[in-house]
């Protein structure tokens, strides 16, 4: 799929730049285009600013204009905080990558530009951009700097890709527990509840069983922790030789 383009319009800071690789990387996007830098390219700061995404800074462009560096692009999305006497049609960084993953489907490449640190986008150049990404923030403080503003974006795009569930568990895991040791951990609990009286009354034990059964059930538990919970009951029973 392609990747959208970045674009820093005059950036004014070697670190800077060298942030906003390190932000680029991240979230695997490595195309950068720089156009006109306060202090020309390369430019020594933004290798130590950018902490190892060197393939972004290696491969960043430089143009002499705006226009020429979104030449070869299908469209542009300029970022500004508020629209100067104009109106443009504007969209979150989420709306912003579905519409980029749609035009690349499609064969098309999109062009993020992000104005000098100080001062954003002119005018003119915010009217250049198709398409306005708004980032919200909060209302009383939405000042982002430059890297921040491009991560936010860089994010979107890579989960927008990422095909990472967005609840897993971590760690030394085996997978779920199996079917049987499962019914083998039930069906101990119901063997150490009954001579107790637990079951009581008589009519009710079918349905208490089957609560007990739900309980186990609905967390997932690991073979291990089945294991673990086996040598609780041992324990609390006097089994602690017996084997599950």
């Amino acid at each position: 799929m392609n990747q959208p383009v970045i674009v820093l319009v005059r950036p004014q800071l070697g670190e800077n730049i060298g942030m906003v690789a390190r932000a680029m990387w991240n979230f695997g996007l490595c195309d950068l285009r720089l156009v006109e830098p306060r202090d020309g390219w390369p430019n020594p700061a933004a290798g130590p600013a950018a902490s190892g995404a060197d393939i972004v800074l290696d491969k960043a462009e430089l143009y002499d204009s705006l226009e020429a560096a979104v030449a070869d692009c299908n469209r542009v999305y300029a970022t500004a905080m508020t629209l100067r006497r104009m109106i443009k049609e504007t969209t979150t960084p989420a709306g912003a990558i579905e519409q980029m993953n749609l035009l690349a489907s499609q064969g098309g490449r999109a062009a993020i530009v992000f104005g000098p640190e100080r001062t954003g986008l002119t005018t003119e150049e915010v009217a250049m951009g198709d398409v306005l990404i708004s980032i919200p923030t909060n209302p009383e403080f939405g000042s982002l700097n430059l890297a921040q503003a491009v991560i936010v974006i860089a994010y979107e795009w890579h989960k927008q890709q990422d095909k990472t569930p967005p609840v897993r568990l971590e760690g030394d895991y085996e997978g779920p527990a199996t079917r049987e040791a499962l019914d083998g951990l039930i069906s101990h609990l119901n063997e150490l509840l009954k001579p107790r009286g637990y079951f009581h009354p008589d009519h009710r034990t079918e349905s208490m069983k089957r609560t007990l059964r739900n309980i186990f059930e609905r967390p997932g538990f690991t073979g291990q922790e089945v294991r673990t919970l086996r040598g609780v009951i041992r324990c609390l029973s006097g089994e602690r030789n017996r084997q599950s």
